[in-house]
């Protein structure tokens, strides 16, 4: 699973995602996408399982590329704790992600198979996405 080797700040506060995202919304590697069109936190394992969803429809032909990463470690108080006493431990790392933002992108595969990998992949994911085509792509 991904997670940050090093980090500076153990914690970090909530913070808010609000508007649309500012960068990584264009396909950069691939010939097609999975574009979100919600903003969430996708921890880790949601983007492990798409990943592997995708994989595995592509029976490892073509090229993946994921483009977030969770670096956003997300704290939790234990079960049946009581208010106060600070703030709890590290639970999981995830990635807040906005709306635009390409989550996948593939290369190497056709056009249908590429589009029932990312729909599979989608299927694992809590946002709403789309699947984009790269603009210069020729069948």
């Amino acid at each position: 699973m991904l997670s940050p080797r090093k980090v500076k700040y153990r914690k970090v506060q909530k913070g808010r995602m609000k508007g649309n995202s500012g960068r990584g919304t264009e396909i950069a590697f691939g010939s097609f996408a999975l574009k979100t069109l919600e903003e969430a936190w996708l921890n880790a394992r949601q983007i492990e399982a798409a990943r592997i969803a995708v994989n595995r429809y592509m029976k490892r032909e073509g090229q993946v590329w994921i483009r977030i990463f969770p670096d956003k470690p997300v704290t939790k108080k234990p079960a049946e704790v009581r208010m106060g006493k600070g703030k709890g431990a590290p639970e999981f790392w995830a990635a807040p992600i906005t709306p635009g933002r390409i989550l996948f992108e593939v290369e190497g595969v056709s056009a249908e198979i590429a589009q029932e990998a990312l729909r599979l992949a989608a299927q694992k994911l809590p946002v709403k996405t789309k699947f984009i085509i790269r603009r210069d792509y020729v069948a």
